[in-house]
């Protein structure tokens, strides 16, 4: 039986191959699971971020897998329930201050030398779209 074609986002187009299977085979699964729609979507981008990170417009290995954010730490139940802050696949957990200073630096964010490290991480999401 042939594979279901499954679409790909943008920026992982621009992304590596691994990161493009790794979504695909997720949602793959996912809509099996939960069927199709955002829930399996939000599923393979998960999967995605526990070993990438976006940087731009596209996604590039993590040094070390793992979560990217303080909510990929919580249960489900909690995050449901809006708990937890996420950052649009900016790797909180895995870049020092410094990493994240150098990345708005570059971005010209402006303000970035009193930011936090969560509010780099969330200015560095909302520049990259």
């Amino acid at each position: 039986m042939p594979r279901k074609q499954v679409q790909i986002p943008e920026t992982l187009r621009r992304s590596p191959e691994k990161a493009q299977r790794t979504y695909a085979k997720v949602k793959e699964n996912a809509e099996k699971q939960y069927g199709a729609g955002e829930k399996a979507a939000r599923t393979a981008i998960a999967a995605v971020k526990h070993g990438f990170e976006k940087v731009g417009d596209h996604w590039e290995a993590k040094d070390e897998p793992g979560p990217s954010d303080p909510r990929s730490k919580l249960t489900t139940a909690e995050k449901r329930a809006g708990k937890g802050k996420t950052f649009g696949g900016v790797d909180v957990e895995g870049n020092s201050k410094r990493e994240l200073l150098e990345r708005a630096r570059a971005l010209h964010i402006s303000g970035r030398s009193r930011m936090s490290k969560e509010e780099l991480a969330s200015a560095i999401s909302k520049k990259q779209g």
